[in-house]
């Protein structure tokens, strides 16, 4: 195990970053006056005094602005990444110096050293957790249920450590918890179907002004943004196959059309492929699409969507990258069996040669809007943290009634920050008139 207390109180690069993370996180909170707005009413409120939070979430400085937030609530926080590549160190360096969070993340950092971040936040004590993947909440269940061994070594080790009694203290701790992402709320349902939630869990991926907006322009452009980091490559005249037609994919679909690609749309729901096809997108099996793709990505929550048969048949040159959740989703394994030749030939770019052909993999296959990029614009984020933020006070408010479910935040919450989004940005829209209320109430009115 890597030799990092488990109480120590952060672990990061360099706290003489501090500087710049300042800088940018400042200039990431113009762009959030959503967020900026509850923070003031936080301050005043208190609703988060002496709670305890542990967030695994992607270390940038949008989260940062919700950390702050937090901590004007009055919660005391501990942060580690939910990405190897997603830390921004010299955020994490403000985050640590100016504002008391206890950050555990590095970029880069290995896998040891990742799930020891993961146990540090655990070991923290936390009365809420905050998820991007479902990370936290998964180690607190295989906790419960003793299923030890499903454990990565670090979180292990901790738990190990641990009477009984203590295991489940750290456990029963837990009021409740909220997810950010699509791939962590279908885990987390699948848990709650099981009956094994021991606590209330906010999906904020289903809020409206989440999903819809950060999904899909957050993820269209900052996917487009990273692999042009990553390779500068010309988008205009390439054929792009995207995997998933989704939130996130029909926003990467949309943005790489609008830059002048060609784009082949793959995709396992009917309903959602004829989506697709009537948005004017071509629609094929991933097989068909292998041989035609210029660049690949993956935008599905699901694994191995590009695999041997998939690599065998790309052109030489072919770009693969995943912008879904976790780096399953290219069967990157089986590719290093296959190939002949492995190198770095550029920062996030990785060569492997099969069979005298070259596949070039962006940022080990992990998110390429975080690896090579900063992740969503921080406008989008606005209404995504706002959302989370909003998430933490309502399960400490509704904590004695709440079942122990998968809960979306109610849509007075949605509507409360789209109103506020729709302010900023000096868009006003109608309301419905007393009659026009009744109208619509009701059933025997003449049409």
């Amino acid at each position: 195990m890597t030799a990092i207390a488990l109480d120590a109180p952060h672990h990061i690069r360099d706290l003489g970053l501090a500087d710049e993370g300042k800088r940018r996180t400042e200039w990431a909170e113009r762009s959030m006056p959503v967020l900026r707005q509850i923070r003031e009413r936080f301050r005043r409120e208190q609703p988060l005094a002496g709670r305890r939070v542990s967030c695994c979430l992607h270390v940038t400085t949008e989260t940062a602005n919700l950390m702050i937030t937090l901590r004007a609530a009055g919660a005391d926080i501990a942060l580690c990444a939910s990405n190897p590549l997603s830390t921004q160190d010299d955020v994490a360096a403000h985050l640590v110096r100016d504002h008391g969070v206890h950050v555990y993340a590095i970029k880069g950092e290995d896998h040891e050293t990742y799930y020891t971040h993961l146990a540090q936040a655990l070991a923290f004590g936390p009365d809420l957790t905050q998820d991007d993947g479902a990370d936290l909440v998964s180690a607190l269940v295989m906790t419960s249920l003793g299923r030890l061994d499903d454990l990565a070594p670090p979180i292990r080790a901790m738990v190990e450590a641990m009477s009984p009694e203590e295991r489940e203290a750290l456990v029963g701790r837990v009021r409740g918890s909220t997810e950010e992402t699509t791939t962590g709320v279908i885990r987390l349902k699948a848990m709650a179907q099981q009956g094994l939630v021991r606590f209330p869990i906010i999906a904020v991926n289903d809020s409206r002004t989440k999903h819809l907006f950060d999904n899909r322009y957050g993820t269209g452009q900052s996917t487009l943004d990273g692999i042009i980091r990553a390779t500068n490559m010309l988008i205009a005249g390439s054929t792009v196959v995207v995997a998933g037609y989704g939130w996130c994919g029909r926003g990467f679909a949309m943005r790489a059309r609008g830059a002048g690609a060609t784009v082949i749309v793959t995709e396992v729901e009917p309903v959602v492929a004829l989506e697709a096809k009537m948005d004017g997108f071509e629609v094929m099996p991933m097989a068909e699409a292998a041989p035609r793709g210029d660049l690949f990505c993956t935008l599905t929550g699901n694994m191995h969507v590009i695999r041997r048969e998939h690599f065998a048949a790309m052109k030489d040159g072919a770009i693969v990258c995943n912008s879904g959740h976790f780096n399953v989703e290219l069967d990157l394994e089986t590719l290093a069996t296959m190939a002949t030749v492995r190198r770095a030939v550029r920062d996030f770019v990785e060569e492997f040669e099969v069979n005298g052909k070259r596949i070039l993999v962006l940022g080990e296959g992990r998110l390429i809007n975080l690896a090579s990029a900063e992740g969503h614009p921080a406008s989008v984020m606005d209404m995504s943290f706002a959302n989370q933020a909003l998430a933490a006070e309502y399960l400490v408010v509704n904590e004695a009634t709440l079942e122990r479910k998968v809960h979306t935040l109610p849509a007075s919450v949605d509507n409360e920050i789209a109103s506020l989004k729709l302010a900023s940005m000096g868009a006003r829209i109608d309301t419905l008139t007393p009659e026009q209320v009744t109208y619509l109430a009701s059933w025997d009115a003449g049409t």
